[in-house]
């Protein structure tokens, strides 16, 4: 389904979002989502350069194609947050430990600096931050298997 907007969204010439309405163009536009894990494509603002609210995008199926493409594209370059799909190893149950996990992306070997590095966002989801800021989204711990269940039970 495509919708009809009145302002134009385009790349510059480095690759920049361009948004484009009555009052001109602005460049280095940014999508922000206001519900990044629960619900990725509803609210969606994109900003300027100065933080100001340019639109609000309320879901991202009542753009045309073309728009929609061009803020998937934009948030994916911005939001690197690989989903852990199971616990294969931890070091030990006091940290700092070192965790051996299979992410949507590989396997991947982190550091847990302390428990207050995993965060719950929903009932079922979480989200663990290594020693080096890189964020991991557990979208929904009760659909790990039984072994990994295990694992992250001694640190909630």
């Amino acid at each position: 389904m495509s919708g009809t907007v009145d302002y134009q969204l385009s790349r510059n010439a480095y690759g920049r979002l361009v948004f484009t309405n009555k009052s001109g163009p602005q460049e280095d536009v940014v999508p922000v989502r206001s519900f990044p894990i629960t619900n990725p494509d509803q609210g969606i603002a994109l900003i300027d350069s100065h933080g100001h609210e340019l639109v609000w995008v309320e879901q991202l199926t009542d753009l045309p194609d073309d728009y929609r493409v061009l803020i998937e594209a934009e948030l994916a370059n911005r939001e690197f947050m690989p989903e852990i799909k199971r616990l294969l190893k931890v070091s030990g149950f006091i940290t700092p430990s070192t965790w051996q996990v299979e992410t949507d992306r590989g396997e991947v070997t982190f550091i847990l600096k302390g428990e207050e590095d995993i965060r719950q966002l929903t009932t079922s989801s979480l989200m663990i931050t290594d020693s080096h800021g890189i964020h991991f989204l557990i979208r929904d711990r009760l659909a790990l298997d039984r072994y990994s269940r295990k694992l992250l039970d001694h640190f909630l």
